[in-house]
């Protein structure tokens, strides 16, 4: 391992600090946070042999570079470990930080030591796929506190997947299957793209490091031989926007390893089957926020009429953003070599967003430049506070509903009044009554889909505009559960079932163990089959992997 010099990079960390704060006094606070870490970690050493300190440098360099966050979030990351060195505690770094930041540290060491139980013996009576669900839960608690907490946390995970290699292999296999199975679809959520897909490209390293290996030599030699093909695929975009006089730059961007070979792996297609192999990112500055829009659709205009588009492959992320507030114009263009290249058109700001994700979001919320979804990563994380708050859900029931929302499975609908809902594909109407209010699930009898009646059981597509009708007398009926599409939902009428209706509880049981239609309770966990889990949970992990459906019962 190549040393790394302690001045060199306390000055790298700071320079990228100042250019992110707003003040003097925020980067004095990232200084003084700095000296306390170095002086609390003086001459400890990590397994590698170099100092904890450089670490510490690391996390926070992701925090602010990647992340996006502020000083405060640096100074919580350069802190993190600092309780319980020395003479330091968590009220030290209140007396001299502030409330706000003693509180994001009490919140990542809370999730430490959740993370590290995983590490030790479980004991009683806890199966260890209880407590990896009940670890999960947990750590999407802290969601409640502060996000920035979950986010720099998944700033130190990122960190420590760089450097598996240095580590054990049973912690390797500890460290890979919890990214997989909790850090990964919540980067995705909380639309954190750069770092969901560097985590991804390092789980496949070494969960499949000949298929990794494969696919990057191959992705390496045919990148070399198309480079020269590229670039004569952008010279007449850039000359046709320059001419137009925008303000812009274009941008590389080859498919990840792990995307390559998820889509090999799910869509059962060889490598030279991967069309989207290359793209273009266009990022413009546009002229005021009020032409935001108006700009990238001009743009979309100048570039499809210069070469020829793939039927079919357009994608307006614009009008209808994804739910963790991605925004974009997507297109798949055929080149004059012949190959089809993916053109991304984005703003500043939603370029910002894409790779920065929720931190960019509130950025843009507090400058008061935000596009119509402000609400929709708020409106998430409430519902996810709401769920974790039920108390009596048990934690299997629990990762179902929340992976409900973070696998990327997502229709767009619109209410009566125009109002845009996400939810996962495959919905009924009853599952959206349910997604608006359990009151209104409760009461429907049946609804209007695009003006026309119908029934509850309705499966709803993308651009379905959706009505509830509702009767004060109606109450929820036992042979819902073999419609109903999402599992909050079949939660809530199970609820009502055991609060008003206990003498049909044992038939509402035996209906969530029957299979019709394809209704089952599917278990949804993006993960990786590892040693120690039980049998459900790898049953569950094969089906993410696309080898079999799977039915878990409670």
């Amino acid at each position: 391992m190549v040393s790394r010099n302690l001045t060199d990079e306390y000055e790298s960390l700071m320079a990228l600090v100042r250019r992110r704060c707003r003040d003097a006094s925020e980067v004095s606070a990232v200084e003084k946070a700095a000296q306390i870490a170095e002086e609390a970690h003086r001459g400890v050493l990590i397994h590698t042999g170099e100092p904890f300190i450089l670490r510490c440098y690391d996390v926070a360099r992701i925090v602010v570079e990647r992340v996006g966050l502020g000083y405060k979030s640096v100074c919580a990351a350069l802190l993190m470990d600092v309780p319980g060195n020395l003479y330091y505690t968590v009220d030290d770094i209140r007396l001299q930080f502030g409330e706000k930041i003693a509180q994001l540290v009490e919140g990542l060491q809370h999730i430490n030591k959740i993370l590290e139980s995983a590490d030790s013996p479980v004991g009683g009576d806890v199966p260890e796929s209880g407590q990896e669900m009940e670890n999960f839960k947990l750590v999407l608690l802290t969601l409640g506190d502060d996000v920035r907490v979950l986010l720099i946390k998944m700033a130190e995970r990122l960190q420590l997947c760089r450097i598996l290699d240095t580590l054990p292999a049973s912690r390797r296999d500890r460290i890979l299957t919890e990214t997989m199975y909790i850090f990964i679809p919540l980067a995705h959520r909380l639309g954190l793209y750069s770092i969901k897909s560097e985590m991804e490209n390092l789980w496949l390293k070494y969960e499949h490091p000949a298929e990794y290996a494969e696919i990057t030599g191959r992705t390496d030699k045919d990148v070399a031989a198309r480079a020269k093909d590229i670039d004569e695929f952008i010279a007449p975009i850039s000359e046709a926007l320059t001419q137009r006089g925008c303000r812009f730059e274009v941008k590389k961007r080859i498919k990840t390893p792990y995307s390559i070979w998820h889509k090999m792996r799910t869509k059962h297609v060889p490598f030279e089957q991967i069309y989207d192999l290359y793209a273009v990112r266009i990022i413009f500055d546009p002229a005021s926020p009020e032409t935001e829009r108006e700009q990238a659709y001009t743009i979309y205009s100048i570039v499809t009429q210069m070469y020829t588009d793939k039927p079919g492959r357009m994608r307006d992320w614009i009008k209808h953003p994804k739910t963790n507030g991605y925004e974009a114009l997507h297109c798949t263009l055929m080149s004059k070599a012949g190959i089809w290249v993916e053109v991304q058109i984005r703003s500043r700001r939603m370029d910002d967003i894409a790779e920065k994700g929720i931190a960019a979001h509130w950025t843009y919320k507090k400058d008061g430049y935000l596009s119509e979804t402000d609400s929709e990563v708020d409106h998430w994380l409430a519902k996810i506070q709401d769920i974790l708050g039920s108390g009596d859900i048990n934690s299997l029931e629990m990762l179902d509903i929340i992976q409900d929302d973070i696998l990327p499975n997502e229709i767009i609908v619109f209410t009566p009044k125009g109002e845009q809902r996400s939810i996962p594909k495959g919905s009924t109407v009853l599952d959206f009554a349910y997604r608006i209010h359990t009151n209104v699930g409760n009461k429907a009898i049946a609804a209007k889909v695009n003006m026309k009646l119908a029934p509850l059981s309705r499966k709803l597509k993308a651009g379905d505009q959706v009505e509830v009708i509702t009767a004060r007398s109606a109450r929820p009926k036992t042979e819902w559960l073999t419609f109903l599409h999402t599992r909050n939902a079949r939660r809530k009428v199970m609820d009502y079932i055991r609060a008003n209706s206990p003498d049909e509880l044992e038939r509402a049981e035996t209906m969530l163990r029957l299979e019709p239609d394809g209704v089952n309770l599917h278990i949804t966990v993006k993960g990786v089959n590892r040693p120690g889990l039980t049998a459900e949970i790898e049953s569950a992990l094969k089906k993410i992997n696309g080898i079999e459906d799977v039915v878990i019962s409670d």
